[in-house]
């Protein structure tokens, strides 16, 4: 008896701090969204420590940004990999271009690869993206230019980021980027 009563009021305490985490969360989104950043930032902080992975997302994109708080590539990194590791895809995608570019953390194209392909398989256009173009140049992973096809075109075709990706690829074949070039080649969108 004296286990289940124990076993309620730690359901009803963990509860309440999903609870209170959860708001701290959403107040600090509102803020963050606003570009109240300053505001924002200890909200996030107090609902990331509680293990709230869209606040630690949140909050590695502030310290990435440095909206709110100093710059701080770091920190960005260890947030983003807190958040990845619960299942955020933005975070896994996050993680993978920190690990590609040396950015907070020591540069690992394997590794970043590994946190693409988690985030590609939840559907997340970025990560999409990055993995196709690793595919394509054969960096982090064996080449494949299938692969490369499948997900570049999955990435351009996603219907939540699609349209900016392809945007963004026209953009910077207008600038004269070779790999968009290419890119918009090999998935028909010149």
């Amino acid at each position: 008896m004296r286990q289940l009563l124990l076993v309620l009021l730690l359901t009803i305490c963990t509860g309440v701090l999903a609870q209170s985490a959860e708001k701290l969360y959403e107040e600090g989104k509102k803020l963050y969204d606003a570009k109240n950043y300053t505001a924002a930032v200890p909200k996030l902080q107090t609902a990331a420590e509680k293990g709230h992975k869209k606040a630690q997302y949140r909050l590695g994109r502030c310290y990435d940004k440095g909206h709110g708080v100093e710059k701080n590539d770091e920190k960005a990194y260890e947030w983003y990999l807190k958040s990845a590791k619960q299942g955020s895809a933005k975070a896994q995608y996050q993680v993978g271009k920190c690990l590609k570019n040396g950015t907070g953390v020591e540069k690992d194209r394997k590794k970043a690869v590994e946190w693409f392909v988690k985030a590609a398989k939840q559907d997340n256009g970025d990560g999409q993206l990055a993995l196709g173009k690793a595919y394509l140049k054969g960096k982090g992973i064996a080449a494949d230019a299938d692969k490369a096809k499948s997900w570049l075109k999955k990435a351009v075709n996603n219907p939540k980021d699609g349209k900016e990706i392809l945007e963004e690829l026209r953009k910077e074949k207008a600038e004269g980027d070779e790999d968009a070039v290419r890119i918009l080649e090999i998935v028909g969108k010149n």
